[in-house]
């Protein structure tokens, strides 16, 4: 699944085009570098998103094409 997708699907973000704009603004890095909204994501990934000063760590643990809202946290793990 690309990482915009996948951040939208999760609910890491609000929107699909708002994940788009932070991964051409390179905000976004999976593993360490700093990716694309076109990035496969896989299982296992840590995704880090520096947003208003602060960074946030998140670790992929499933990738579901649809989710419902409930259910879209046991998607990833928070790391701080």
């Amino acid at each position: 699944m690309r990482l915009d997708k996948y951040l939208k699907v999760s609910r890491i973000v609000k929107r699909r085009t708002i994940a788009n704009e932070l991964c051409d603004a390179g905000k976004i890095s999976v593993n360490g570098k700093v990716t694309k909204a076109s990035y496969e994501v896989k299982e296992g990934d840590v995704l880090v998103l520096k947003l208003a000063g602060k960074e946030q760590k998140f670790k992929v643990l499933k990738i579901l094409e649809h989710v419902p809202k409930d259910a879209a946290k046991d998607l990833f793990e928070v790391i701080t």
